[in-house]
């Protein structure tokens, strides 16, 4: 325990300087402003949502159990009165969506009392927690992303979820009826697949997280444009190419595509062509293959043609060039499905200077589409009181499979539910009809993520599976931009350097 401890400290080190010195994000959204309480080296004030007379449980000033026992299927919640932690990063307007629902739970379960605290930035939430797990003050919940999770696991502090999913025990409610603990076969069908298998990529087969809610990338397209212009939306990259060179022909200051994410294109590409990128098991970093090393290259010839740019290149988020009503501007943008109303331009005399398309982004095969999982999902953290741990997991369950609550939350957020059957939701269905490239382009935005459903992809999550991002992302913005007379010994280099740059760090 001493061994991780001493890992997970200096991993917590080397992450809080990263994010001191402009760290990685997960996404590339542009969240909207929010008040948030900063990252803290102690556990920061708390807000209880429900039970404003309540106590708050003290910290704990020692370290919880490496492995306090997962609890059975027989285990349940007593009805014991517990404190459960919750760390987030939502803004106000999310927050008081959240406060309604956890007024909801206690009305089940009274004697559950939920604090909920907003922390920055999801690489924020993950900081402060590196600092509290070794004196054992952790949340009992997190928004978390992958990587966060197998930082985490250094020091065994992340409870497994299997037990809880599959457990037949019941729990009593305050009316006196009974629920079961663990998820029905119809909770479980329900979640999209993709954001569900999200919590068992960590090489073990286990569960560590739950879907709380989505995001991924989409391509925005100025549909105006493409319609007085007879060009239809491209489903391959070889389409986007040619459009790409039509769109020049008729816009010679044109920058046909601004692309946000270098990162997640390196990674997506990977899954679109089947090869290799990282494992979680045996050798992680796998990236240096020539399938790899070869669309990279077609994609720095499409560069040096001036078909496209990216957030790095570029200097800001894309979607400033997509929205742009100057002499250059791009007529596509790919990026976060979050970030939807940043894809839309502000209005001139009332109305909105063109209308926006949004797709799918093109695929190597369309008949096999791959795009990425993005978006929060939940931990749990093992604590020494074991009804602490299945109070949490009752919360997390109630959020997650409550049709009602990931509707209100994608509409208030314009991230999208993890459940399918939300479609169906009076409310959310309304929401979805008015979808359109102006003043419901949130709307247009999940409509197409939903009909996405079955494309979603994550990549193995391990120690040092971040490191791999930043690599992948520094070598596209790198080879892109690249002028060497022999590209392809400058890539073949390039992506050496960067596994090595992996290895070094993950040692």
């Amino acid at each position: 325990m001493k061994k991780l401890t001493a890992l997970l400290l200096a991993a917590a080190m080397v992450l809080s300087l990263a994010a001191c010195g402009g760290g990685n994000t997960p996404t590339t959204t542009q969240a909207p402003a929010t008040t948030q309480a900063p990252a803290t080296t102690k556990a920061p004030e708390t807000t209880t949502a429900a039970q404003p007379g309540t106590t708050a449980a003290p910290a704990e000033t020692t370290a919880a159990p490496a492995d306090p026992g997962v609890p059975g299927t027989t285990a349940t919640y007593d009805g014991s009165e517990v404190t459960i932690r919750f760390y987030h990063t939502m803004g106000t307007k999310l927050v008081e969506v959240l406060d309604l629902y956890i007024q909801e739970f206690n009305k089940i379960y009274p004697n559950i009392h939920v604090e909920t605290t907003a922390i920055g930035s999801y690489d924020d939430v993950r900081d402060q927690i590196g600092t509290e797990i070794p004196v054992g003050n952790q949340p009992n919940i997190a928004y978390c992303y992958p990587d966060h999770v197998a930082m985490y696991n250094l020091a065994g502090a992340v409870q497994t979820l299997d037990a809880f999913i599959n457990s037949s025990s019941e729990v009593t409610r305050a009316d006196g009826s009974k629920e079961v603990l663990g998820l029905t076969e119809e909770q479980k069908a329900d979640f999209i697949e993709g954001y569900y298998n999200e919590g068992r990529q960590f090489g073990d087969g286990l569960m560590y997280t739950m879907p709380f809610s989505k995001s991924t990338e989409v391509l925005y397209y100025n549909k105006t444009f493409f319609e007085a212009n007879g060009i239809s939306v491209p489903k391959t990259w070889d389409e986007l190419k040619e459009v790409c060179a039509k769109i020049i022909e008729i816009d010679e200051n044109a920058v046909p595509l601004g692309y946000d994410s270098e990162a997640n294109w390196f990674i997506t590409m990977t899954e679109q062509y089947g090869s290799p990128y990282t494992s979680a098991t045996g050798d992680h970093y796998l990236f240096n293959h020539e399938t790899n090393r070869n669309f990279v290259k077609m994609f720095h010839d499409w560069y040096h043609e001036g078909y496209l740019t990216t957030q790095t290149l570029y200097g800001a988020f894309t979607s400033g060039l997509f929205t742009s009503t100057d002499t250059i501007k791009s007529y596509m943008s790919i990026g976060s499905s979050a970030g939807a109303v940043y894809q839309r331009p502000a209005k001139v005399d009332d109305k909105y200077p063109f209308e926006v398309g949004i797709a799918s982004i093109p695929q190597v095969d369309p008949a096999n589409p791959k795009v990425i999982s993005q978006g929060p999902s939940v931990c749990i953290f093992k604590k020494a009181n074991e009804q602490e741990t299945l109070a949490a997991w009752l919360f997390v369950k109630y959020l997650t499979t409550s049709v009602d609550f990931q509707a209100e939350f994608s509409m208030a957020s314009g991230y999208v539910p993890v459940l399918k059957s939300v479609a169906t939701n009076p409310t959310y269905a309304e929401f979805i009809g008015k979808a359109d490239g102006g003043d419901f382009v949130s709307a247009l935005s999940a409509k197409v993520c939903l009909e996405q459903e079955n494309a979603y992809y994550t990549s193995p999550a391990f120690n040092g599976s971040s490191k791999a991002r930043d690599q992948v992302g520094a070598l596209m913005t790198k080879c892109l931009a690249d002028e060497s007379a022999d590209i392809e010994a400058f890539i073949k280099q390039a992506f050496e350097d960067a596994i090595a740059e992996c290895i070094s760090a993950n040692r």
